[in-house]
């Protein structure tokens, strides 16, 4: 599940990019950070997401929607891995192992 984003990226920071695409996933869903990479404008960065969502306490930006292209759901600054499958377990992601989710790669 791309999402088609429409944001004015001009003249805004990767990091603003990456947190707006974030917020725009809904809940029961995730994105791999290689999807928010290429949907903030910079295909191919999808470590840079990975530090951006390191660092990121904003409660309103869902972090813990963004996992591993594998599908391993990966840390999570708020409390550790098992905080995150728990969140997303309770927002009605599908898991295929205990810790990795079906990412919809279309």
């Amino acid at each position: 599940m791309l999402m088609s984003v429409n944001m004015k990226m001009k003249g805004r920071s990767f990091a603003e990019n990456v947190r707006d695409v974030v917020r725009r996933i809904p809940r029961g869903h995730v994105l791999t950070y290689g999807q928010v990479a290429k949907l903030s404008g910079a295909p191919g960065a999808a470590r840079a997401v990975g530090t951006v969502m390191r660092h990121n306490f904003d409660r309103a930006v869902p972090c813990h929607r963004v996992v591993r292209s594998s599908g391993e759901v990966g840390e999570y600054n708020r409390g550790g891995s098992a905080v995150k499958i728990r969140i997303l377990k309770e927002e009605g992601v599908q898991f295929v192992t205990k810790t990795r989710v079906i990412v919809d790669k279309s």
